[in-house]
């Protein structure tokens, strides 16, 4: 039975008289992305420069999932990343997912704080090769549970409180971002984003996976970054200005999964209001809740989430 506090965060999740449970996505976990994928385009290229195809990310993928048992990490616990070189951080985010996993962010936080937390002692080590970690492992794993949907996925740190995501606030997130930028299937995508916010990992990792584009950092057709000079559509996280973003930003707030609208307009299945210095938010995107239970109970009421500016 669901506490008067998971209610609240419920309702906050719907939007009208729709919940999120009514509203289908394409697949039922990060997971089954990949797998669908590979069933429709297993041989298109996805990584340009590496010449990745959708099979063999998904083999990288499999071998990581095998890397992470054999350090220790089980279904449903949570592991904190840190940066490799690209794309190495989100094959590992994906692999983390594969094993049934939760991957954390711990952005800026000290690692004793987020350990604290987030309860776990398992760390990615700084500075490793994952690709020659993974080298003479299967390029198969049967993994020994399968996460659903409203199951968590992820929690980042970056706003210094642990935001718990689930496998339906990140992939509706991305299958809303990609009607309003109408991201096409085969363009060459980049995102200059680093692995320090759940911006990221939908924007970067997930949002060109699920579109099917090629990634290709030299000559991309389409680009998401936080300079104006060089990208069609700018990150913003300054919230309190969001009367005046332009159409071609998207405002990120991570108690949203990440994107929370492309200029002054809330993205699909979600909605929003400005009261002063207050902003309230409803619909599919909404967070899971905080690590920290004070911090709900202060923010979740009146069916909604109340973020103050």
């Amino acid at each position: 039975m669901k506490t008067d506090l998971e209610k609240r965060i419920y309702q906050a999740q719907c939007i009208g008289n729709v919940e999120p449970i009514e509203y289908m996505i394409p697949y039922p976990s990060m997971r089954s992305l990949i797998e669908g994928q590979n069933i429709k385009f297993a041989e298109q290229v996805i990584f340009e420069k590496l010449s990745i195809t959708n099979l063999k990310f998904y083999e990288l993928i499999q071998q990581t999932a095998h890397w992470l048992d054999s350090i220790g990490l089980k279904p449903k616990e949570r592991i904190i990343l840190t940066e490799l070189d690209f794309p190495q951080t989100e094959i590992l985010l994906f692999g983390i997912w594969h094993l049934g996993a939760i991957a954390v962010i711990p952005a800026k936080e000290s690692l004793g704080s987020v350990k604290k937390y987030c309860d776990t002692n398992l760390v990615i080590e700084s500075g490793i090769n994952l690709f020659d970690a993974i080298k003479d492992l299967p390029t198969t794993f049967d993994p020994k549970y399968k996460p659903l949907l409203d199951n968590e996925a992820l929690v980042t740190f970056e706003k210094g409180v642990g935001i718990r995501l689930s496998h339906y606030n990140l992939l509706v997130n991305t299958n809303s971002i990609q009607k309003v930028i109408k991201l096409k299937s085969r363009t060459r995508f980049s995102c200059n984003l680093k692995p320090i916010s759940s911006a990221w990992a939908v924007l970067k990792a997930i949002l060109p996976i699920y579109c099917g584009c090629i990634i290709d950092n030299k000559n991309p057709e389409f680009t998401i970054g936080e300079s104006d000079s060089d990208s069609d559509f700018i990150i913003r996280k300054d919230l309190k200005n969001l009367k005046d973003f332009r159409n071609n930003e998207l405002a990120i707030c991570p108690e949203n999964s990440a994107v929370l609208t492309k200029g002054k307009t809330p993205l699909h299945l979600t909605d929003l209001a400005i009261y002063q210095r207050l902003l309230k938010i409803q619909g599919h995107s909404i967070m899971m809740g905080y690590l920290n239970d004070a911090l709900n109970k202060k923010s979740f009421y009146d069916k909604a989430f109340h973020l103050q500016l």
